[in-house]
């Protein structure tokens, strides 16, 4: 039976109220407690290291939930999951995990999620992050997301990374063959002290292969940031990568975009900003009667979209 803190750190990571669409697995404190399969969507226990394998028929069209969540203090979960699209299937794919931890001691989920989208297939796969709790110990997630995106394949990634995580060290690579396109969008919010680091490698291997990626982020109190996007062609395809950050208080954040050409038809092209919340925006909403600390927060909201 789910708990309504189990149901909270849920719909905060998962978007489930109620019973899950489609096929999902539910993983708690290192074990799996719920799981539904369906016809052309098969979840599996792996047989040789923790997590589970998730198996979409060629044609498929549906939904696919593998949400974790973590209510213990001194806890380290470690996962491995494998998921495959089949030919021509259409799939969201909601994964994340929600920590409360309760204690003095760190709770810590690690997730690898190695993902293949087969030839002409589609999938939208969105990864959230959430952490709360009363205790002293830390929040750690270190998920680390790796896929291959197969000819004429699409695949939409949406990573987002909510108030409440204290250390976040996150992992994408991406091979995108010819006809593949990939769209990546980041979003993450640091307070206090956290820290957070994530590290996107997309390489494009082939003709009309193409990649946008778009990090959204901002550091609030003391906390600090690093993003390396690294975008690279080695065939003719095509890339954007977009980096905006609003950076508050004593907060610091560092980008470190690159672009890498092994083919003289490739057209890359990368962008980055840092900088504070413009004055003009803030007595704006305040004329209309926000206070600073609301102003603050709606045109945060309104970035991190």
């Amino acid at each position: 039976m789910l708990t309504a803190l189990d149901k909270k750190l849920l719909e905060e990571v998962a978007d489930l109220h109620g019973q899950p669409p489609g096929a999902y697995n539910i993983r708690k404190d290192g074990e799996g407690i719920q799981r539904r399969s369906l016809e052309g969507i098969e979840i599996k226990t792996k047989a040789d290291q923790p997590g589970i394998d998730v198996i979409v028929a060629a044609g498929k069209e549906g939904s696919v939930h593998i949400p974790v969540i973590l209510t213990e203090t001194d806890l380290s979960d470690l996962v491995f999951n494998t998921i495959d699209i089949g030919e021509g299937a259409d799939i969201k794919l909601v994964a994340g995990c929600g920590i409360h931890n309760p204690g003095s001691k760190n709770a810590q989920h690690d997730g690898v999620h190695e993902i293949i989208v087969r030839r002409g297939a589609r999938l939208h796969y969105s990864e959230k992050h959430f952490g709360e709790g009363e205790g002293g110990g830390k929040r750690v997630l270190n998920p680390k997301t790796v896929i291959v995106i197969e000819e004429d394949a699409y695949a939409e990634l949406e990573l987002i990374q909510i108030r409440g995580v204290d250390e976040t060290s996150r992992v994408t690579e991406v091979e995108v063959k010819a006809g593949g396109r990939l769209v990546m969008f980041e979003r993450l919010l640091t307070d206090g002290r956290q820290t957070a680091d994530s590290d996107v490698a997309v390489k494009l291997m082939g003709e009309q292969s193409t990649a946008r990626i778009i990090s959204r982020s901002v550091a609030q109190g003391h906390s600090r940031q690093v993003f390396t996007p690294r975008l690279m062609a080695y065939g003719p395809g095509r890339g954007h990568v977009e980096c905006d950050s609003i950076i508050m208080d004593h907060a610091a954040v560092r980008s470190v975009p690159e672009i890498w050409a092994e083919n003289s038809e490739a057209e890359l092209v990368h962008e980055a900003a840092i900088g504070k919340i413009a004055g003009e925006q803030l007595i704006k909403l305040m004329s209309l009667g926000l206070t600073e600390e609301e102003a603050e927060e709606a045109i945060i909201s309104g970035f991190l979209k």
